[in-house]
């Protein structure tokens, strides 16, 4: 796309009419009022002055204020809101149905399974550990994968003398790779923000994020050899297993029947496969399933309103987060600053440069996830290159997969700006910055591998 025809044509708009000649006056106010909303937004979110979802309702509303657009907020936000509503019903439902499926032990007889099959052998117990991260991490709470993981393997390895770094690296790299699932952060806030659906952003890195499982488990096998090397051989001693009701001793864990772990598995494989399928859209998958998940688990009012209340903090954080952004794309859309930003970017990029702006987005991601939070990245700056992506005719659907190739999808796990991070380190007793040097070239590889497996599969364009 030639860029004197960037955004032409439309001259009618939620800015209400105007002619051309005074549009053209504006342009430079309303991208200077743009890149003020994103520079304010990233500033407040970053020194932690307000929360991220009060600066994505009021830093919006107070630039539009300032430039005008009082009179046309409301359908701005509206359509905002509108747009983000599939996205926040499948988040919900997701977080909903995964918590349950790990409430039931869903993933249990697969943990004992793979500690028994790694006995005492780091190489094998690292493998395990990737392999129990990725399952874990289904549910899209990078809080809770590690809590679980952590919690599951740490004493493991300190029984065998292993770096709690290999745990921490490793369960980095798993949590990282599935964290592109439709209801985690990044491709939630990138279908979010552009408006778009799993089956735009998702579906075509499929094959990407098939790449980079393969490469957690290739690199989780070379750290574990490392380690298997530097401890020599290692014998796993007995662990006394006192299970009772007196003070201070663990309780047996629930059994489930047998039918009903068949039924929990059946149905998460099916949802999984109807997810790959598009057999419904993403948000309808989730809301049957998790209706008839805890229908069939917690049949009683009680238990469900139990369940409800358990993980009702982890929906009302993520899905308000979700509405909030509606509201900052809304009106930054409606007012046409995203316009005019990406026309400002237009301008100032040479056209032979342009085209390569979806490796250019997939490669740097990761390194960016030190600076920007998540929030910071895909409410800010990935609209302002979408929307200049399309200035060379690149659709911003492959701006946003490559956005989830890298940013915060590798390297959250690793960045001092989300909270989860600490709970990592901390549970496993590991220095943040050990944490960062042992693993940051792993974790950057699994980027490179991931875009270029997206590169050849047409995912991303060169």
């Amino acid at each position: 796309m030639d860029k004197s025809t960037f955004d032409g044509g439309r001259e009618r708009s939620a800015l209400g009419n105007f002619s051309v000649t005074s549009r053209k006056k504006r342009t430079p106010m309303i991208a200077l009022l743009g890149f003020l909303t994103i520079g304010l937004f990233l500033v407040l979110t970053m020194t932690r002055r307000v929360s991220v979802l009060t600066a994505l309702v009021l830093v919006p509303v107070l630039t539009a204020v300032a430039g005008g657009f009082a009179a046309d907020m409301g359908p701005m936000i509206l359509n905002g809101l509108a747009k983000v509503a599939p996205t926040g019903i499948m988040i919900a439902f997701a977080v909903l149905y995964f918590s349950l499926m790990m409430d039931t032990g869903l993933f249990d007889p697969l943990i004992r399974g793979i500690l028994r099959v790694a006995k005492d052998d780091p190489l094998r117990i690292a493998v395990g550990t990737a392999v129990i991260t990725m399952c874990v991490a289904l549910d899209g709470d990078g809080a809770s994968t590690f809590l679980i993981t952590v919690s599951a393997l740490l004493p493991v390895y300190k029984r065998l003398g292993m770096s709690p770094l290999v745990l921490t690296g490793v369960v980095c790299l798993g949590a990282g790779v599935m964290n592109m699932i439709p209801w985690g952060g990044p491709t939630a806030r990138a279908m979010a923000v552009l408006k778009l659906d799993s089956s735009q952003v998702f579906t075509p890195v499929l094959p990407a994020m098939a790449a980079g499982i393969a490469w957690v488990l290739v690199a989780s096998c070379l750290i574990g050899l490392r380690e298997r090397r530097r401890l020599g051989t290692v014998t796993l001693p007995p662990q006394p297993q006192v299970v009772g009701d007196g003070p201070g001793t663990p309780r047996a864990p629930e059994r489930r029947h047998p039918a009903l772990t068949a039924f929990n598995l059946a149905l998460t494989v099916a949802l999984l496969v109807g997810l790959v399928l598009q057999a419904m859209p993403l948000p309808v998958l989730f809301v049957l399933g998790f209706a008839i998940a805890v229908l069939v688990n917690h049949p009683t009012w009680e238990k469900q309103q139990e369940l409800l209340d358990r993980h009702a903090k982890s929906v009302v954080l993520v899905t308000t987060m979700i509405f909030a952004a509606g509201v900052f794309t809304g009106i930054l859309t409606g007012t046409k600053m995203i316009n005019e930003m990406a026309t400002a970017f237009v301008n100032i990029i040479p056209d032979s440069f342009g085209g390569h702006l979806p490796v250019l987005v997939a490669v740097t991601g990761m390194p960016l996830s030190l600076v920007f939070t998540p929030d910071a990245y895909y409410f800010g700056v990935l609209p302002v290159l979408a929307q200049t992506a399309g200035g060379f005719g690149i659709e911003s659907a492959e701006i946003a997969r490559a956005a989830i190739l890298g940013q915060m999808t590798t390297g959250f796990p690793l960045s001092p700006l989300t909270a989860a991070t600490f709970i990592l380190v901390g549970m496993s007793g590991v220095q943040l910055g050990r944490h960062q040097r042992f693993i940051f070239g792993w974790a950057f590889a699994t980027t490179l591998v991931m875009t270029v497996a997206a590169l050849v599969t047409g995912a991303i364009s060169l």
